[in-house]
């Protein structure tokens, strides 16, 4: 390991512990001064640095456009929207003034920018405006869709391909770059009179603006130091070099110097056995000599085959030196092996984008799924007037959108992220003739899409591979019985109420006579090829004929008593078929349950509402984060072996150690932009998802107003039984001795795809977006017996 004593402190005595702040850059008021008035300031020059300044398109956007929003059939208002010279964020007028944080979005926010009418709203509300006038931004997590309408194709046109080229160059960005974008979007902030030019007080603003509570005369010393001219004002140079040393990295530095020795580079062997110690077993010169071509910025030492400080940094902050593998960020895995063998990114209640109660029904809903990877979706189906199914939550306030409408958005935007087959679970409370319009919309819109018979006609009950199903879409609904009763009575295909598992066998034989004498509908039944639903009541001890087509559906907690009182038998149930958990009823706010007790026992669709972030979601993410986000992970051998012995609650011995060394953070978010006076006091916990004797968590003690650079350097260890099923989550938190702690960043990942050794980790917030260019550096080590 190599955790032993190495930080060089280049603090002085009266430097305090700083604290971090990163986010995303907040968005500055209306700049005065149009882009053509002459004015350079940090903002443009950050503009200058993505190569955009120059961009029609980008000038358009920063000059601004009145774009009517369009929220309904009477609500469409002009507003102005301006895009920021920091070029991460545009701001936009609103009727009543709000809090400066309040009139922003940010480009690294936006999930998809779609031209004409191409959302749920506009095809609703925006008929009276051309789509080549139209453009709507999908934003990622909870926020709702902005709908616009320009005043002319060509200004729509230039605010899409703006934004594109914006997003692009996001995205090319690399981790130092990104450091420098936002430390100038703040300058720019902070020169209150917009002259280029920073006096103390103006350097002490920006300071609090990025999460730093300095001690006044440290703070003043390393103005005085840059300040080369002696006239109490930073510039140019000065600036950057107060900048420079704000943003140094001592803990990185050491490690540095540790292996470059007295002429202070780093040559191909000598960089090759730091990555061996990083446990990079497959490493050879010639991968190191690759990496110093790929991040050594000094073309003079890349042509020596030398690495620098400056590279060394950019290698630690890139993809390549995060904590997640980035070999297991794309389709890594074996995909051709039957649909049970896999856990399946799922939703529960798909359509809702908040409560079960009384909260919105949107087509939107499946379009957000899908873009987070999500592979099974649930449709509940309801007799709609005028011979249209619709879907909604029933009997509740919640409201209705139409069955063809879904249907359209799954063949629109199911594989727009994902190749791999889409399930989806019909709730089904229609009668036969409504059925029958399902049937009809589901071949007529999905056409070729749709699965309507065995892909293999000798084996037509043996589940197909992911690979196989490419680019197909599955039903899972009942199916026909051999015989049945034509007395056209009503389908009712729900799920089992919690109230329902605590049945007697008596009563659930009776309640099963009056449901095999309800009808479904021949056209809607021929479609549950593969994916035949069935309520799994009980397990079978006794091995029986396989029937892999069936799937099982109970709620969590019949789940969760399989899993107590039959372990091994509900894991041997999952080798073959598949099994759908969902949520129980009661949770009337759409708050979930937790996942990895269902992926323990080998269940390969544990259904979450997508729409409630939680750790619950969190950990829904990074099951899904590996295997090029696909939505198809496969399970551990042990859990696709017909004869398995595993028990999730009886997992033997401990057999792997975990030990992770918290030592840094960095530019973490400020959780109150409107105070500057608010500083986070951050702690980092890091939580061990897996078999129940595996689940841990500790935490770091907290470090007092500083959420710029926090230093922690404390090492936590944890025993595991069963790593292969382990998720990881580090956690950072705001540290308040009177109330819970507020959260401020995630990430969660799988144990199998966590490197080991000093690694980065990039924070995520709660909805999932990235905290960039907040990170927390630790060091990772893994040791098996």
């Amino acid at each position: 390991m190599l955790c032993g004593s190495w930080r060089r402190s280049r603090r002085s005595p009266e430097e305090p512990r700083v604290a971090a702040q990163v986010a995303t850059p907040l968005a500055l008021p209306p700049s005065p001064a149009s882009p053509d008035s002459g004015t350079k300031g940090p903002g443009l020059r950050a503009l200058k640095k993505m190569g955009l300044t120059e961009d029609e398109d980008v000038q358009a956007m920063l000059r601004g456009s009145r774009l009517l929003k369009i929220r309904s059939r009477t609500w469409h208002k002009e507003r102005l929207y301006r895009l920021q010279e920091d070029g991460l964020s545009v701001w936009f007028q609103r009727r009543f003034p709000h809090a400066p944080s309040q009139h922003i979005f940010f480009v690294q926010h936006i999930e998809a920018v779609r031209e004409g009418h191409q959302s749920e709203g506009l095809r609703r509300f925006g008929g009276a405006y051309a789509p080549a006038r139209c453009l709507t931004i999908a934003f990622k997590g909870r926020r709702k869709n902005l709908d616009l309408a320009a005043p002319t194709a060509e200004e729509a046109q230039r605010w899409v391909r703006g934004l594109a080229k914006l997003r692009a160059r996001l995205d090319a960005m690399s981790q130092r770059e990104r450091l420098d974008h936002w430390i100038h979007s703040y300058l720019h902030r902070a020169d209150s009179d917009q002259d280029s030019k920073m006096s103390f007080k103006e350097i002490k603003s920006l300071l609090r603006m990025v999460n730093v509570d300095m001690n006044d005369m440290y703070a003043y010393r390393l103005f005085k130091e840059c300040d080369h001219s002696n006239n109490e004002r930073l510039e140019g140079a000065e600036i950057e070099a107060f900048l420079r040393r704000l943003l140094k990295r001592p803990e990185l530095e050491a490690i540095f110097h540790r292996y470059s020795g007295e002429d202070h580079v780093l040559s191909a062997s000598e960089l090759l056995e730091f990555l061996q110690d990083q446990g990079e077993d497959s490493a050879t010169l010639a991968c190191a000599q690759q990496l110093i071509q790929t991040y050594e910025l000094n073309e003079t030492a890349k042509q020596h085959e030398l690495m620098t400080l400056d590279g060394f940094i950019m290698y630690l902050l890139s993809p390549e030196g995060a904590a997640l593998n980035v070999a297991h960020t794309c389709v890594f895995q074996d995909m051709g092996q039957p649909l049970a063998h896999y856990f399946i990114s799922s939703s529960h209640n798909t359509y809702l984008t908040d409560s079960q109660i009384g909260g919105p029904s949107s087509t939107e809903a499946y379009v957000r799924a899908f873009a987070q990877g999500c592979r099974c979706v649930e449709l509940d189906c309801w007799e709609g007037q005028g011979g249209e199914p619709i879907i909604y939550h029933g009997h509740t306030l919640t409201s209705k959108i139409l069955f063809r409408d879904v249907i359209q958005a799954v063949r629109d935007h199911a594989f727009t992220v994902s190749p791999y087959p889409v399930i989806l679970s019909l709730e089904n409370h229609c009668g036969l003739e409504q059925q029958a319009v399902m049937a009809h919309h589901l071949r007529s819109i999905l056409g070729d899409m749709l699965v309507t018979q065995a892909l293999d006609s000798q084996n037509p009950e043996e589940l197909p591979s992911p690979e196989q199903l490419k680019g197909r879409v599955l039903v899972k609904g009942k199916r026909l019985p051999a015989a049945r009763n034509e007395d056209g009575r009503m389908l009712s295909d729900r799920e089992d109420d919690e109230e329902e598992e605590e049945e007697t066998e008596e009563a659930w034989e009776a309640a099963e006579q009056r449901r095999r004498a309800k009808q479904i509908s021949p056209d809607l039944s021929a479609l549950a090829v593969y994916c035949c639903a069935s309520r799994l009541r009980t397990l079978n001890p006794r091995p029986r004929p396989p029937q892999p087509c069936q799937v099982g559906s109970l709620g969590e907690r019949k789940a969760r008593k399989f899993t107590r009182e039959a372990g091994n038998s509900f894991v041997r149930h999952n080798t073959q078929q598949l099994t759908r958990v969902y949520p129980m009823g009661l949770r009337m706010n759409s708050a979930n349950y937790n996942p990895q007790e269902m992926w323990n026992s080998g269940c390969q669709l544990v259904a979450l509402n997508f729409q409630t972030p939680g750790y619950e979601m969190d950990l829904n993410t990074g099951r899904f984060l590996i295997n090029g986000q696909c939505g198809y992970v496969l399970k551990p051998a042990y859990l696709r072996q017909l004869d398995t012995t595993f028990d999730p609650e009886c997992p033997g011995p401990p057999r792997t150690t975990l030990t992770v060394q918290v030592l840094t953070a960095q530019q973490l978010p400020k959780l109150n932009a409107e105070k500057p006076s608010s500083i986070v006091d951050p702690l980092v916990r890091v939580e061990i998802h897996g078999v129940p004797a595996d689940c841990a968590h500790k935490e770091t003690d907290y470090v007092l107003n500083n959420g710029f650079n926090p230093c922690w350097k404390q090492t936590l260890q944890f025993q595991l039984r069963v790593p292969e099923l382990v998720l990881v989550r580090f956690v950072v938190e705001d540290y308040d001795s009177t109330s819970p702690n507020d959260f401020v960043g995630q990430f969660t990942l799988p144990l199998n795809s966590l490197k080991q050794g000093y690694r980065h980790i990039h924070l995520l917030s709660k909805d999932g977006a990235s905290l960039s260019p907040a990170t927390l550096f630790v060091h990772i080590c893994i040791e098996n017996s």
